[in-house]
C-alpha cells in the first residue's frame, strides 16, 4: 500500500479529505442524504443507516450545510414512520416511495435513527428539534422492547434484519444490540434533558444491557460461566465448540441453535467505542485485526472473517440468501469485502484511544480504497473493495465510503463519533 495518487500529484492523504466532502455534498438533496448520487438500484434514496453515517461525519465536520442535511435526513425517516413505530429502511424522496426491508424488516434503522436524533441534539443544542422527533423515537422505543420478545433485555434480529442484509447471522446479533446499547444511553440523555433528573429504571436497564453483552460475546479459556448469562446450557455448548474464538474477539451472535464463531468487523470496532471492552480485551482484538484480519496489500477491514468457501459447510445457506442476485461470493461483499465505513469507525476509535499511528495507517488504506477507479474513473468510492484482488466493487460513489474518510480524519482532530457517552450520562 502506498500513499499516492492514481492521477498523480498530491497524495491520496491530501486528496482524500476534499474529494469525501465533495461527495458527501453531492449526496445532499432537501430530503436529506442520499446513500448515493450515483443512479442505480436503490442507492438514490434517503436510508437510515447510511444516511445517518453520513450525518454523523457531517456533524463532526462542523459544516453547517452538511449538519442541515443531517436534519433533513432525520425529519425525513420520522415522517415515514410505519404504524407500528418502525423506522423506515430507505425513503425515495422523489416517488415518496418507502421500504421497511425486503424479505425481513430492518431492525438497525430504528437504532441508528434513535442514535442520529440524539447526536444531531447533542451537537447542535437545537431543543425545538428533540422536542419534534420526541413522539418518533418514543414510538421506536416501545417497537424496540416489543422485539425483546421476552423481555430479558437483548432484541432478537432476524436473518437480513440490519446492514449484513445478505449474510448468514441472526437472533442475538452482537452490533445490534451495541446499537441497542447507545440507544438506551441516548434515551437516558433527553430524559434527563426533559424533567432535570435521571431515570433511574432506564439507566439501571442500561447498565444491565452492557453487562449482558460483556457476559454472553466472550468465551474464556478457562471455560468460566458467567454470572450474566443469557442461557447456560446454550452458553456452555458454545463454549466447547468454540475453538480459535476464544480470547481471541467478540462473538457475532447466539441463537437458540447455538453461537456464531466467525470475526464480525463492525462489531468488534463498536465494543471498544462504545466503552464495553477493557483494556486487555481491546489489545487482543486490536491484535487480531493488525495482525490476522486486515490485508498488509491495504490496511482495510473486511466485513466478516474469515470468508465463507464452496467447501465449508454453510455455504449452501449463504447462497439462498440474497435479494435480487447473489454477491457474497469469497472475498466479496459481506463474505470477506473490505469495507472503507467500518474502517472509519475503527480508525476514530483508535485515535480516541490514542493510537495515532495506527489511526493514520488505517485512514490510509481508506483514502486508497476511495482513490481506486471503478468504470475508467479514480475516485470512485466504491462500496467495498475485494479481499484478494484489491479493485472497487459493489456501487461506486458510497456516500458512507466518503463517510468513513471523514469520521477517520476528524477523529484524529479529536472529533467525537459519539457525544453521548456513559462517561457524559455521569457528569
Amino acid at each position: 500500500m502506498t500513499d499516492s495518487n492514481p492521477q498523480g500529484g498530491t497524495t491520496v492523504t491530501d486528496a482524500g479529505h476534499a474529494r469525501a466532502l465533495d461527495l458527501v455534498r453531492a449526496c445532499r438533496v432537501k430530503a436529506g442524504f442520499l446513500a448515493s448520487p450515483t443512479n442505480v438500484a436503490n442507492y438514490r434514496r434517503v436510508w437510515a443507516r447510511d444516511s445517518i453515517t453520513i450525518g454523523l461525519a457531517a456533524l463532526m465536520s462542523g459544516e453547517s450545510d452538511l449538519i442541515e442535511s443531517m436534519q433533513s435526513t432525520l425529519i425525513t425517516l420520522m415522517e415515514h414512520q410505519g404504524p407500528h413505530g418502525e423506522i423506515p429502511s430507505n425513503v425515495d424522496p422523489k416517488k415518496g416511495d418507502v421500504s421497511y426491508g425486503s424479505t425481513a424488516g430492518r431492525v438497525d434503522a430504528d437504532l441508528w435513527f434513535v442514535i442520529g436524533c440524539g447526536e444531531y441534539w447533542q451537537a447542535t443544542g437545537d431543543d425545538a428539534f428533540l422536542k419534534r422527533m420526541l413522539p418518533a423515537i418514543e414510538r421506536v422505543r416501545f417497537l424496540l422492547g416489543c422485539w425483546e420478545f421476552n423481555d430479558r433485555g437483548l432484541i432478537y434480529v432476524p436473518q437480513s434484519g440490519d446492514w449484513a442484509d445478505e449474510y448468514i447471522h441472526n437472533g442475538y446479533v452482537l452490533y445490534d444490540q451495541l446499537l441497542y446499547l447507545q440507544v438506551h444511553r441516548t434515551l437516558s440523555a433527553m430524559h434527563r434533558a426533559g424533567i432535570g433528573e435521571p431515570d433511574r429504571a432506564l439507566e439501571a436497564k442500561t447498565e444491565r444491557l452492557k453487562h449482558l453483552i460483556q457476559a454472553n460475546y466472550w468465551f474464556t479459556k478457562d471455560g468460566e460461566i458467567p454470572k450474566d448469562v443469557y442461557h447456560r446450557a446454550l452458553y456452555e455448548h458454545g463454549q466447547r465448540a468454540a475453538q480459535s474464538s476464544k480470547e481471541q474477539f467478540w462473538l457475532p451472535f447466539f441463537a437458540p441453535y447455538g453461537f456464531g464463531y466467525r470475526f464480525d468487523a463492525f462489531a468488534n470496532v463498536l465494543t471498544s467505542l462504545l466503552d464495553v471492552s477493557d483494556a486487555p480485551k481491546r489489545k487482543t482484538v486490536d491484535d487480531y485485526m493488525q495482525d490476522e484480519v486486515t490485508p498488509r496489500e491495504l490496511r482495510l477491514l473486511p466485513a466478516f472473517y474469515p470468508v465463507i468457501t464452496p467447501q465449508d459447510g454453510d455455504w449452501s445457506d449463504l447462497q439462498m440468501d440474497f435479494s435480487n442476485s447473489f454477491k457474497n461470493a469469497p472475498y466479496e461483499y459481506h463474505n470477506g469485502g473490505l469495507w472503507p465505513m467500518i474502517t472509519g469507525f475503527y480508525v476514530a476509535d483508535l485515535a480516541r484511544r490514542g493510537l495515532q499511528d495506527a489511526a493514520r495507517e488505517y485512514l490510509t488504506g481508506i483514502h486508497t480504497a476511495n482513490a481506486l477507479p471503478m468504470q475508467g474513473a479514480a475516485w470512485s468510492f466504491p462500496e467495498y473493495v475485494h479481499g484478494k484482488r484489491f479493485v472497487g466493487q459493489g456501487t461506486p460513489h458510497l456516500g458512507w465510503s466518503a463517510a468513513g474518510a471523514l469520521i477517520g480524519h476528524y477523529a484524529l482532530a479529536g472529533e467525537p463519533v459519539f457525544r453521548i457517552t456513559a462517561e457524559s450520562l455521569q457528569e
